[in-house]
């Protein structure tokens, strides 16, 4: 089986040398000590070291990837021809794009390097260097290839589709965050590559490093928008003689609005979008990027920054019209499900031994205990009445919840009778009930009965059982200080 894998290289040490003086000097070693949180016993964690590359592109920034730097507790950055590891903080990330920026404390180390250009979207067939510092040896690696494809992947940091580049240059766990050099200048960010394959491995393209570097102009981040629709290809010819599609016209079909998405009161199930910013949707929903070269129609909105607006060319109903969207809302918001989290610790609450957490990806993805709900519920769009789903992590056993100790992944839907809108609305009226009972329902209608005051008496009892130190995470305490 083909698996897309993070090429962060779990060890100790790797280093430098390389033919150009200047390039290598460029190239760094990250070391990296982080904290790994367990979703599925929020209170615990554990630290992990690890080893990456970047490239100095000015200003005192090394660029290298999220993922190198992510839930980072301690940063140390080496340069060629030095023993000596400088401490290092991260200063901007973008987790949807994989790209981090990074800044050593002492100016003195940047006194004998001389910044990486960023270049242009390479071309296919265009040769290039990639340079890091892989497992198997302690110095600068370098490792030539082409450019094979230029097209839409899945970056697995983020789970989202974005431009990526192919290429055929060996690249292995300690590479991510290299950079890829033509012509003297960085063209892609190594980020990740294929087992069971000779020589795939994808580098995050040019075009959106700049993306990620003018969102960070304003000392933010806020990523990379979306139209939040669900579409589909319209090929063949009975649908498009049925929409009302000439000969010459192609386009995608919109399926279904996220209600809390960018083109929620804009567009409509069944408008047919023929152009996004004056560029044609191909049959195959793709655009022409470059001559003779084409990817994803999100491509379009790809370029496209918060609080831009993107302009639409639509068939409705047989008629074209023309619609200006706004791009604010941001992926994080649209699901029911969130995204994965990163450079956070999760969010929990033990009430009376049940161990209660909003449902992210990170949860889905980690331990035993899966089940089709979880998977099902990736699919589900936030609402104003539901935007986010809790879940019932487990219980820890005690002589209170008798009966119930064998509960796990329990996904309720309301609390006494009331729809559950999101964690903090489901935490804040968990701890305003002083007594009776608690009746949680799921949606097979499968319900939980906790007695309130035997919750409140075991309380200290099980965390002291269980040596757990809060009954709660830093941002529930967080929102209990600011109520007093």
């Amino acid at each position: 089986m083909r698996l897309l894998i993070l090429l962060t290289f779990f060890t100790v040490s790797l280093f430098a040398q390389l033919s150009d003086y200047d390039i290598k000097h460029a190239v760094v070693k990250i070391y990296t000590s982080s904290k790994k949180a367990s979703y599925r016993k929020p209170w615990l964690s554990t630290t992990e070291r690890s080893s990456g590359s970047g490239a100095y592109i000015g200003k005192e920034l090394i660029l290298t990837n999220a993922h190198v730097v992510s839930n980072s507790t301690y940063l140390e950055v080496q340069k060629y021809g030095s023993a000596r590891r400088y401490v290092a903080k991260v200063v901007a990330v973008s987790h949807q794009l994989d790209l981090a920026l990074i800044r050593v404390e002492k100016s003195e180390f940047y006194s004998d390097i001389k910044a990486l250009e960023i270049g242009e979207l390479p071309y296919s067939e265009e040769k290039i260097l990639v340079y890091g510092y892989p497992m198997g040896g302690k110095t600068l690696s370098v490792t030539s290839g082409v450019v094979s494809r230029i097209e839409h992947q899945s970056y697995v940091h983020s789970n989202e589709k974005f431009l990526s580049l192919q290429v055929d240059a060996a690249i292995n766990p300690g590479n991510s965050g290299g950079p890829a050099i033509s012509k003297g200048k960085i063209v892609g960010v190594v980020m990740q590559g294929i087992t069971m394959s000779q020589n795939i491995g994808y580098l995050v393209p040019t075009v959106m490093i700049k993306h990620f570097l003018k969102d960070w102009e304003d000392g933010k981040i806020d990523g990379v928008p979306s139209l939040h629709i669900l579409s589909s290809k319209i090929e063949d010819a009975a649908s498009k003689e049925y929409y009302g599609l000439k000969e010459s016209q192609s386009g995608i079909i919109v399926n279904r609005v996220m209600p809390l998405g960018n083109s929620y009161g804009y567009l409509k199930e069944d408008d047919i979008i023929l152009a996004i910013d004056g560029v044609k949707i191909e049959d195959d929903a793709t655009v022409m990027f470059r001559k003779d070269e084409y990817t994803s129609a999100k491509y379009i909105t790809d370029l496209h920054q918060f609080g831009e607006s993107v302009t639409l060319k639509v068939l409705r109903n047989k008629k074209l019209v023309e619609l200006k969207i706004p791009l604010k809302h941001k992926n994080s918001t649209v699901w029911l499900v969130k995204s994965y989290q990163y450079d956070k610790d999760p969010s929990y609450f033990i009430y009376g031994g049940y161990i209660f957490s909003p449902l992210v990806e990170n949860l889905i993805s980690s331990g035993k205990h899966k089940n089709c709900q979880f998977i099902n519920l990736l699919q589900k769009f936030a609402t104003k009445k539901k935007q986010e789903q809790v879940v019932l992590l487990g219980v820890l056993p005690d002589r209170s919840n008798r009966g119930n100790q064998n509960l796990y992944n329990y996904l309720p839907v309301k609390l006494n009778g009331k729809e559950i809108v999101d964690f903090k609305d489901f935490y804040t009226r968990i701890i305003a009930i002083k007594d009776g009972f608690i009746r949680l329902v799921d949606a097979q209608n499968q319900k939980v009965i906790i007695k309130v005051s035997k919750a409140k008496e075991s309380q200290k009892r099980i965390l002291k059982i269980y040596n757990i130190q809060y009954d709660k995470s830093a941002d529930l305490r967080a929102l209990e200080e600011k109520k007093q």
